[in-house]
């Protein structure tokens, strides 16, 4: 009898792998649709690239394009669609609803977080309580805070050119973005450009947990247990994690026990006391939800935008053409060099305005792809209709460097901006850095604004000769949810060589 059992158990494990494999071959609603069998068959496939092989099945799945054409079933229950003009109707505005990927949020390890949130309403909800604090009107409002931050960097780029030091360019500017994000949720700074090494535990908190963000997505299990460690075992292993994770926690605290005596008065409301008011549902102001939503901001705050500002001083710095044309630019605007201007005018700058796009479009925000569901309704892409409830992907990497919207893609070209303009194309249809519809990034205001101020003021300001960099540390190689170089996070280093006066 024991060997029978012996028996009985393996044979039905293997029966019920080859009968759910025939099922997804050649049964499932997704079986026309062109892809390797392997990956129609198994989520193994996928796992294989992005976590054994660390972050590579983006390229992959680029290597099914090539092979079986724009729309191929990347997993048993997703599909792919390489395309830029199809992009608005996946990540469509308005009134369509557009759920998330319940299977792919654990990549963000914060379920109970905005951008995790799976149903379209819900999280229309969520966003609500935070659009108005990243409206293009609000964003102005705190200009002098932002204004404030970035002349905290020239200080400190002017004290590296008396010492004679080299800069790690990218580290500054995430003390920058973490020094702002941290201001506007919390309303107090942890002055991370004022640390000798620019130390940041929000970027030390992204660099500890992204290393297992694809793991997260094959096993969400992680993030219960992660939640779960105590804090001591937690410093030793995520240090970083473990103190912003504590700073997030008191503050949340606070914020929960004060939230009945807050102001009615919303102007110098912060984002964490809007998160935490009496007005919102009990279920959606727990300390558990606060601290997620906290981080959230906090981590995508602070690495994006210092990615994208990473982008632009590399390209300004390496091709000095680019560099002397926007000084030229800027100058009959800020005849000192210390002048603030108004985020409006900087905007009317068109070299200005190349040179932010391209740092945008070549840093890709997020690189992952961020699969959306359209629940009730059954999309067409050709000849195909896809079911309703089906995940439908495709990633800010592909957009951003499609060679029929932007021609020789890999170079940083600011001049494309203007020539599209003046033929009456936008180009920033196509970027798909902030993401689009319904749940673009809600900090895109913000973004924006940071690098206009901040590339102006560089530019304006000093030349830097780069140290130990070349374009291949700028260079997407991996997908880690933000793109990683060969050497891991994006890195300019760099030392100042003039200062304008």
């Amino acid at each position: 009898m024991d060997s029978l059992y012996l028996w009985l158990v393996p044979s039905l494990i293997i029966f019920s792998i080859l009968a759910r494999s025939i099922y997804r071959l050649y049964f499932h609603p997704l079986s026309k649709f062109p892809g390797p069998k392997l990956a129609a068959i198994t989520h193994l496939f996928e796992f294989y690239y992005d976590v054994v092989q660390d972050g590579m099945f983006l390229w992959e799945i680029e290597k099914m394009h090539e092979k079986y054409g724009p729309i191929v079933r990347i997993n048993p229950r997703e599909l792919h669609i390489k395309d830029p003009h199809y992009y608005d109707q996946i990540y469509v505005s308005g009134g369509k609803k557009r759920n998330k990927d319940p299977h792919f949020v654990p990549l963000f390890a914060a379920p109970l977080s905005m951008i995790t949130t799976v149903d379209h309403e819900h999280h229309r909800f969520r966003r609500g309580l935070l659009s108005n604090f990243f409206s293009k009107k609000s964003v102005a409002n705190i200009a002098l805070l932002i204004q404030s931050k970035v002349a905290s960097l020239t200080d400190r780029f002017e004290q590296a050119y008396r010492d004679g030091t080299t800069v790690d360019l990218t580290a500054a500017f995430c003390a920058l973005t973490g020094d702002i994000i941290f201001q506007y949720t919390f309303g107090e700074s942890l002055d991370f450009l004022h640390d000798n090494n620019f130390k940041n535990d929000i970027r030390g908190s992204i660099l500890e947990l992204e290393s297992v963000n694809h793991l997260n997505r094959f096993a969400p299990i992680l993030i219960q247990l992660f939640q779960l460690m105590p804090s001591g075992i937690m410093s030793l292993f995520k240090p970083a994690t473990a103190a912003l994770l504590g700073e997030v926690t008191k503050k949340s605290q606070r914020a929960l026990q004060s939230s009945d005596h807050q102001s009615s008065d919303k102007k110098d409301q912060t984002l964490l006391e809007a998160l935490s008011s009496p007005t919102i549902p009990a279920d959606e102001r727990t300390l558990a939800r606060l601290k997620e939503e906290s981080m959230i901001l906090l981590s995508g705050g602070t690495e994006s935008p210092a990615n994208a500002l990473s982008v632009a001083a590399f390209h300004l710095y390496n091709d000095k053409s680019i560099i002397r044309k926007l000084r030229e630019e800027l100058q009959p605007v800020m005849p000192c060099a210390g002048d603030s201007v108004p985020l409006a005018d900087l905007e009317q700058l068109p070299y200005l305005t190349g040179v932010v796009n391209e740092a945008l479009r070549l840093s890709y925000g997020l690189v992952s792809r961020p699969p959306r569901v359209a629940p009730d309704e059954a999309l067409t892409y050709g000849d195909f209709t896809i079911p309703p409830g089906t995940p439908v992907s495709t990633s800010s990497y592909f957009m951003n460097t499609d060679p029929t919207i932007f021609p020789n893609p890999e170079s940083f070209n600011p001049e494309r901006w203007i020539l599209a303009k003046e033929r009456g194309e936008n180009l920033t249809r196509f970027m798909a850095s902030f993401g689009k519809g319904s749940r673009a990034c809600i900090g895109i205001n913000l973004g924006y604004a940071e690098l206009y101020y901040t590339i102006a003021a560089m530019a304006r300001r000093f030349d830097f000769e780069l140290c130990e960099t070349t374009e291949d540390n700028i260079r997407v190689v991996r997908d880690r949810g933000l793109p990683f170089s060969k050497d891991g996070h994006w890195r300019v280093k760099a030392k100042v060589s003039k200062i304008y006066h």
